[in-house]
């Protein structure tokens, strides 16, 4: 869905609130949801969907 030119809609994978996304957001990038403050990332454009980031461990060198 798109408001305008400069933003996209995008439904919040855990509240289900209607968030706005940049209109030059990639797949793969990491946002931050303004509704809880997760870190949300974009898998598809077409339609815009989220899912909620995975969490990066630790890398200790091995």
């Amino acid at each position: 869905m798109t408001t305008d030119t400069d933003t996209l809609l995008a439904e919040d994978p855990i509240t289900g609130e209607e968030i706005e996304l940049p209109a030059d957001v990639e797949v793969g990038e990491i946002i931050d949801s303004p509704v809880t403050g997760t870190e949300l990332e974009v898998i598809s454009l077409d339609p815009v969907v989220l899912e909620e980031a995975p969490e990066l461990e630790e890398d200790w060198g091995e």
